[in-house]
Parts: C-alpha cells; structure tokens; sequence
C-alpha cells in the first residue's frame, strides 16, 4: 500500500531566552492607547496562568526567517537520507516572509521557498519552491497538500517547512505580545510502500472560518500613545480566538480521526498546535467528551509552550521532531501508533492529519 509516510524531521531552536521576569517592569497598554492599570508583574502572573509560557525563544539579530527554516529543513534531509535532488515539492508554511530587523519591513520576494532551495543549493528545476499562508495551520496544511500531490501523480518526495520569526512582527505595549516567538520545523514525506506498519497519512480534515472570524487575529497598530498609525503589528482577540477553537477544533479532529478510521482509544499521541495551554488542554478535554470520555489519558498531548511560546506554524513540526528523537521527558512514540496533528489560526483555519508512525 502506497502512502505519504515521514521519513525525517528536523527543528531550529532559537538561543536567545526571553522569561516573563523580562516583562515584570514593562508598562503595556490596552487598544485605546490607555496604559493598563494592573502593575505590570500581575499582568505577567496573570498571563502565565492562563497561556502556561513560562519562557519563549527569539532569533538572533543576524538570522532571519528564510535561515532558520534552511536549517531546520537541512537537519529533516540528514535525518532521512534523501538526496536534496529527488526533492519534488519544496512548501514552506510561513505568515510573514523575512522582516528586516530594527524595521517592520517584509521581504516576500523571492518567497522563501525559494531562498530556502537557494540555500540548500538544490539544482534541480523540477523542484517546485513555494510558500503558502494559512496561519498557524500553515505547515499542517503543506503536509496535506503533499499527500494531494503525491495521490494525484505530481510528486513523489516533498519537504515541508514551517518557519517563523514572529518577534520581529510584534507591538511590545501590547501584553499578548508576551505569547510570539521564533522557530523553525520540518519533515520530509516520501509516497512509498509502507509495510509492515502500513504507516503514512490515515485521513485529513480542513475547514476556514472567514465570516465573523476572518479578523481574529490581524495586523493594527501599536497602543502605544502615538504611535504611527501606518506601521501595523501582528494583533489578536484572544477571548474571541479562544472560543473559536474550543468549538470548531474539537469536531475538526473528531471528523479526521473518523475519515482514518481511528477510534479514541487507539488514539497514542496529539500534536496540537502551541498556542496557549489552557486553551489546548481545553481542547482535549472537549475531543475526548465528543466520544463520552469525560478525562483523556495521561501524556496524549506532549507541549513544549512552556519553554517555546508559539512560533504560529513551527510549533507542530519542532514538537514532532522533538518527540520522535525521545527529547521530551515522558513522550515517545512506536512505530505502528496513531497519532493527530491539528491546528488552529488567523483566517480562522482549521486542520487536522491522522497519521500512522
């Protein structure tokens, strides 16, 4: 049986360390430009509480979004052993091309799929280079499109990158700024004969939400008094983006795992999308309750926000990888398990992947 299968991954994370003591003297304002009136150390409490980071990681200044997705997609080709060169789809998931540091500039072109295949030093033309955007979903995404590709006859082998430098893009008066960072993921996915595990993609599942919902999460200008109204920052609505996924996430991964043929209890591993922990524990919890389990098991979803932030489309893809080479304490997976993959972001996009290791 043929099927898209992984066959390596790889991930880039960033040196710079930035805790919430970092924020514990830093004055934020609300969206009418007023500053809050909670000592900036309770905001910071606060947010811990609810998103459960702790710490995220930034790029350093002479990096940007293009070199870190070449290294991480570097690391996912050694990992698998293929030839750069039999390389068919080169899709790169990513929100906001490279932002020039000190500026919020974005350089979109060349996409960097292409700056990506530059620097991976891959000749062959037959190699198709491109980006897609779709939010925090974005890699998840790349790998359906793969799977679509690999079925139709258009490609055999595809590498799939999720990259972000989200610190570059954010308003630092404004306290959810405290949730972005940097980071980069990726896997290569063959279409290969998977005995004995009859491993590879089970099913998928993708929705778009773009009525009410479609300005969720945005771009706006900064709160701080003043500010120049032409120069825009990644913004969000976090009560309305919180509700949005606790109601449509949960059937999204319902209806995949249904289409895969996959019951609950055989289910070994959730990859979600890091984005905030209550909010993704929620999830779970209401996935679980869809199928009359009132408390999922322990260990089904390994997070790394705590330590990581969310690097919107990297987040998936670098939790994989770390998961898969054992260097997350209490996560492991086999060969033969069933795992799901699923998203949720701006647009508001909606994914899931069930897929067998």
């Amino acid at each position: 049986m043929l099927r898209s299968v992984i066959t390596g991954t790889g991930s880039y994370i960033p040196p710079f360390i930035q805790t919430n003591r970092n924020f514990a003297d830093h004055i934020f304002y609300s969206a009418n430009q007023q500053p809050l009136s909670t000592p900036p150390e309770e905001v910071v409490e606060k947010f811990q509480q609810i998103t459960g980071i702790e710490e995220r990681r930034y790029i350093n200044d002479e990096l940007n979004t293009s070199d870190i997705g070449y290294l991480a997609a570097e690391k996912a080709l050694t990992d698998s052993g293929a030839d750069p060169e039999t390389i068919d789809q080169l899709i790169v998931a990513q929100n906001f091309g490279n932002v020039i540091k000190h500026t919020i500039q974005t350089d979109a072109v060349p996409s960097i799929a292409c700056l990506i295949k530059h620097k991976l030093g891959i000749r062959n033309p037959a190699c198709i280079a491109y980006d897609i955007l779709f939010g925090c979903p974005g890699w998840i995404q790349g790998i359906i499109q793969a799977d679509a590709f690999f079925k139709a006859g258009i490609a055999k082998k595809a590498l799939i990158i999720g990259t972000e430098t989200l610190s570059r893009v954010i308003d630092i008066y404004d306290r959810d700024s405290m949730i972005f960072s940097d980071g980069a993921g990726a896997a290569v996915v063959e279409y290969k004969d998977t005995k004995p595990f009859h491993s590879g993609i089970l099913g998928t599942s993708v929705q778009t939400h773009s009525l009410e919902e479609v300005n969720y999460i945005n771009m706006g200008m900064s709160y701080f008094p003043g500010s120049d109204p032409n120069i825009r920052y990644i913004k969000m609505k976090g009560r309305k983006v919180y509700e949005f996924a606790m109601k449509y996430v949960p059937a999204a991964m319902k209806e995949c795992m249904e289409k895969s043929g996959i019951d609950i209890t055989d289910l070994k591993k959730v990859f979600l999308h890091q984005a905030n922990a209550k909010m993704d524990e929620g999830i779970i919890k209401r996935l679980y309750q869809l199928y009359g389990i009132n408390k999922a098991p322990e260990n089904i979803m390994p997070m790394s926000i705590h330590w990581l932030g969310n690097s919107s489309v990297a987040t998936v893809p670098t939790l994989f990888d770390m998961v898969r080479k054992n260097k997350v304490p209490d996560h492991h997976i086999e060969p033969g398990d069933a795992v799901l993959f699923a998203s949720v972001g701006a647009g508001m996009n909606i994914n899931a992947v069930c897929y067998r290791c």
